[in-house]
């Protein structure tokens, strides 16, 4: 496995890193425990170092999973865990970054993630009732303490990200990037060159979509997420099936899958570039990691490209309460 560094920051990860959220939460039921170890540990043996969850997926559950999974291989694997959202009654209840908040998660992700530091401490979404500077601050602390490496921000806008920034370097942004939403192309990955932060790309495949495993007549899970994103509506994926079709087209004269190319796509665009696509399935996780295999030219970008761009996405990302949330 190739790996990468992270902006100009002395992180270096797995080209490929996984997503864990949904081992535990946000598409259908939970996998088993002892299956959710076997996955990520065979991710492990695969060559993959880089390993994503956060409090709120379970909530909590997801922690221990990947704590437990990864105890035995704590110092060869980079955990990023995420902070931010106030959880009441085992639910997510709206946003809290308060610094003697972010203070408490630490201390309790670090016990549930069964180590004694956080290589990347994420906040999950901006908070606008607490100052940025204020919530770098607080991570800043954590890092002089030794209970943080590394300070993260998630689907943060580029102003947020300058002025966290100037008060504790950011390793790294996580914002949804994909064939399927270019969005961060317009404002985000420039202000991250400039700055030297590196790009976590989650949903690298569309939520599933861009694998070319879902149709207009896939019925998802009654607690899968899907079912309120506008983007997923029958319609909207009647229509986008375009999309998947092209990249099917393209992955076959590079002899291979949609996912891949897909996923070899972002790794072309930048080499600080890392994604995180999850997966509840062994053999989706080894086509995910072949992604790194398949190596796409400046003329294969730029004809995948062009061709993406005439075929225009339908629906949007989020229903409208969760889109109030992203880009602040």
């Amino acid at each position: 496995m190739r790996k990468r560094r992270l902006g100009k920051s002395n992180l270096e990860v797995s080209a490929m890193g996984l997503g864990c959220m949904g081992l535990s939460f946000g598409y259908g039921p939970a996998v088993d425990k002892q299956q959710g170890i076997s996955l990520i540990r065979a991710a492990v043996e695969r060559g993959v170092t880089f390993f994503d969850t956060a409090e709120v997926y379970g909530p909590f559950t997801n922690e221990e999973l990947v704590g437990e999974a990864l105890a035995p291989f704590r110092k060869d694997v980079v955990i990023a865990t995420k902070f931010g959202f106030h959880i009441e009654n085992g639910k997510q209840a709206g946003l809290d970054s308060r610094p003697e908040h972010i203070k408490q998660v630490a201390e309790a992700s670090l016990k549930r993630l069964k180590t004694d530091v956080i290589d990347l401490f994420y906040q999950h979404r901006v908070d606008d009732k607490v100052p940025i500077e204020d919530v770098a601050g607080a991570v800043k602390g954590l890092i002089q303490h030794g209970k943080v490496k590394h300070f993260g921000l998630s689907e943060a806008g580029a102003q947020t990200i300058r002025r966290a920034h100037k008060v504790q370097p950011v390793t790294a942004l996580q914002s949804e990037y994909s064939l399927w939403w270019r969005e961060p192309e317009k404002e985000i990955i420039p202000t991250l060159e400039e700055l030297g932060i590196g790009f976590v790309p989650f949903s690298p495949l569309g939520k599933g979509f861009l694998t070319g495993a879902i149709s207009k007549d896939t019925q998802f899970d009654k607690n899968d997420f899907r079912n309120i994103v506008p983007r997923f509506s029958q319609e909207n994926r009647d229509a986008n099936q375009a999309l998947v079709d092209l990249i099917g087209e393209f992955a076959k004269q590079k002899k291979a899958t949609p996912a891949q190319v897909a996923l070899a796509w972002l790794l072309a665009k930048k080499p600080w570039i890392a994604p995180i696509p999850g997966t509840t399935k062994l053999h989706r996780l080894e086509e995910n990691i072949g992604a790194v295999h398949v190596l796409l030219s400046p003329d294969d970008l730029r004809q995948l490209e062009m061709t993406a761009a005439k075929i225009p996405v339908r629906g949007a990302r989020y229903p409208e309460h969760l889109q109030k949330l992203v880009g602040r």
